[in-house]
């Protein structure tokens, strides 16, 4: 005599659900919150090597001066404790720097400079000033603390926004899973009522719905972090050169993607499925009469 097969989903969670396409809405979810994340980490890898960067540079301007003396005034800033570089630019690369505004042959004298590169871009620009003019008297001499502080503005700017958008992608994936959790309960409510009064405690039934709830919601989130890697790799390929990187070709993994925080999208979106369908179940369980 034939055995009758009982069904592992008693409750047709799958079916009430998989309706409702909450697997893909999490997926978006998770393509913006992926998103989201490699732009942070980008912009904070880029404006502090930036920052760094300006902070170390200092740039001598030396009006009316020969290459012997342009020379003269270099190996004095050369010997400057804290100068780790001194180099005197090219006149034809000073041209073809001015060249966008003063054409391609300027009327002016071009001034000799110096690019100065500092050991330690943490001390205050005022003694750094006062020390390259006495090396080089009659100079005029250009830090870049404005430049500094804009990108450091910048880049906060970024990284709130980031989170804000973080925010809101976490707060619209759990009302989808609310939403959809409801739906599941309506479309079963007869079975659910007669399982609640045959003994089915709260938690049982809540924890058949929050674990089916968060194992959608995590193989959404998965799929949409994979969506989101080509792109991301895509972008960090065309950003290697100003991150200082080599540039990486179209096949190869780019380094400087934020992994730890891309394989941890998929177990957050299962905490917060399981959570939120928790919550919502247990609160439409203690409306039933």
């Amino acid at each position: 005599m034939a055995r009758r097969r009982t069904s592992r989903d008693p409750l047709g969670l799958g079916r009430a659900l998989s309706g409702l396409l909450l697997p893909g809405l999490v997926a978006a979810m998770a393509l913006l919150a992926a998103l989201a994340l490699a732009g942070a980490e980008a912009a904070a890898g880029l404006a502090a090597r930036w920052e760094r960067g300006a902070q170390a540079a200092v740039t001598v301007q030396l009006f009316g001066a020969d290459a012997a003396t342009a020379e003269a005034a270099r190996t004095r800033i050369a010997a400057l404790p804290g100068v780790a570089q001194a180099v005197v630019m090219d006149p034809a690369q000073v041209a073809a720097l001015l060249a966008p505004w003063l054409g391609e042959a300027p009327a002016l004298p071009l001034p000799g400079v110096i690019e100065v590169r500092l050991a330690d871009g943490s001390e205050p620009p005022d003694q750094v000033r006062a020390r390259l003019l006495v090396a080089a008297p009659g100079a005029e001499v250009e830090a870049h603390g404005p430049w500094v502080r804009n990108l450091a503005t910048l880049a906060a700017s970024l990284q709130a926004m980031a989170l804000a958008l973080l925010a809101l992608v976490a707060a619209v994936a759990a009302a989808v899973v609310a939403v959809a959790t409801r739906a599941g309960l309506a479309a079963r409510r007869d079975a659910i009522e007669v399982l609640h009064g045959l003994g089915a405690s709260d938690g049982n039934i809540a924890g058949r719905f929050a674990m089916r709830v968060a194992g959608l919601a995590a193989l959404g989130a998965l799929a949409g972090t994979a969506l989101a890697l080509p792109a991301l790799a895509l972008l960090a390929g065309l950003a290697a050169p100003w991150s200082g990187q080599p540039a990486a070709g179209l096949v190869a993994v780019p380094a400087g993607l934020p992994w730890g925080a891309l394989a941890a999208v998929p177990g957050i979106a299962w905490l917060l499925g399981f959570l939120t369908a928790q919550a919502t179940v247990r609160r439409w369980l203690q409306r039933l009469p």
